[in-house]
């Protein structure tokens, strides 16, 4: 019996005799899971959201061991990849390690003592990548956050649309089961970092979605250049940078991405923004979805009606309140702009209330404070009104 707190490991092999001397070899250890075929394994992988140490014989059917191992490493790149062959010749070494960036080879027949080293060893790289991975989220991630609060604040305009899109881009993409999706987080909260360089006016056009002339269009069509431009030489940042750059892709190209991090990243940031986009402009929740739905060929039929889904669920999960601004708390989300006495806009409609909004707000005039808002109250922001 598989027990749920070991690293888990998968065996493909269309041999059985050989499944069975490693599954009798391994299963003390670890949850030992197996598959004869790599199409199988990629199957079982989804279904119990990837393993530490994947093992796989080269000369299969259908899928040979260094197509299969490609696809591992695009969908669960801190997986160590294992290759396990009889006769291994040149071309075929080179292929498995251009496309599975393999971390260890094991030719059969294969000793007990050998099988066990190179699995603890991949199950050790696998651990210190989580404990990387799990840091440069943390870190990383807490940095942008605070940077695009801070610019939310002073800029609504240009980055009042951030909060809302990473609070919605992440909330679908925790229903769809993802685990780690950092980059599709950061490029969330990237996206709109290049309109630092369009003019206010231009801006609060984007923002209300009203229609542009064709040179405000060339100007708005730069922005991805831009990002690309102040975050391609920041270190870690290579998933994010690929998430914002497929987003002006074509349909094709996006699907040839397939569902890996960039691919699957990149059709949840753009399926988001074009709702956003929707709303922004009158259309209903209703309404929006079936817009989306005419463009399934980009963000794919299945992935368009999941977050339909989501999005009935959601409006369930949450409470309508109106309140006076000031009684806003962290977590709460502000379902309307607020305008200062001038009509310039100070938060904008979507805006997650954080401690740092508790704090600024205490500079804001009474007036403005004390206005009735309407607000989502969902589990994170019970503490709800004093």
């Amino acid at each position: 019996m598989n027990r749920p707190d070991l690293p888990r490991v998968l065996c493909v092999d269309d041999e059985s005799r050989v499944i069975e001397a490693i599954v009798l070899n391994l299963r003390k250890n670890y949850q030992v899971f197996t598959a004869l075929t790599g199409e199988e394994a990629l199957k079982t992988l989804k279904r119990i959201g990837g393993a530490a140490v994947v093992i796989s014989d080269m000369r299969m059917p259908g899928m040979d061991g260094a197509t299969f191992l490609n696809n591992v490493m695009h969908l669960f790149p801190q997986t160590s990849r294992i290759l396990l062959t009889g006769e291994l010749g040149r071309d075929a070494a080179v292929s498995a390690v251009n496309k599975g960036h393999i971390f260890h080879f094991l030719t059969k027949p294969c000793s007990p003592d050998e099988l066990k080293a190179a699995v603890e060893a991949g199950v050790a790289r696998h651990q210190l990548l989580n404990v990387e991975q799990s840091l440069l989220r943390e870190t990383l991630n807490g940095c942008i956050k605070t940077l695009m609060d801070v610019l939310a604040l002073t800029n609504a305009v240009a980055f009042g649309r951030a909060a809302r899109i990473r609070q919605q881009a992440m909330a679908f993409a925790a229903t769809l089961g993802i685990g780690d999706c950092w980059p599709l987080e950061a490029a969330a909260m990237l996206v709109h970092i290049g309109h630092l360089s369009i003019p206010a006016e231009l801006l609060e056009k984007i923002y209300y979605g009203e229609k542009l002339t064709p040179q405000e269009a060339v100007m708005a069509n730069r922005t991805p250049d831009v990002v690309s431009t102040l975050l391609e030489k920041v270190p870690r940042l290579g998933p994010v940078v690929q998430i914002l750059t497929a987003l002006n892709w074509t349909d094709q190209q996006i699907a040839r991405l397939g569902d890996g991090t960039i691919g699957l990243g990149a059709r949840i940031l753009g399926l988001v923004l074009h709702y956003d986009a929707l709303i922004a402009q009158g259309q209903s929740v209703d309404v929006a979805v079936q817009t989306l739905r005419t463009r399934s060929v980009r963000f794919g039929e299945s992935l368009v009606s999941r977050f339909a889904a989501y999005l009935d669920a959601g409006s369930a999960e949450r409470e309508l309140r109106e309140m006076p601004l000031h009684a806003a708390k962290p977590g709460m989300i502000l379902m309307e702009d607020v305008h200062g006495d001038s009509g310039a806009l100070l938060v904008p409609r979507g805006f997650e209330v954080t401690e740092l909004f508790v704090e600024w707000a205490r500079g804001v005039g009474m007036d403005v404070l004390n206005r009735e808002v309407k607000v989502w109250v969902g589990d994170a922001s019970e503490g709800g009104e004093e």
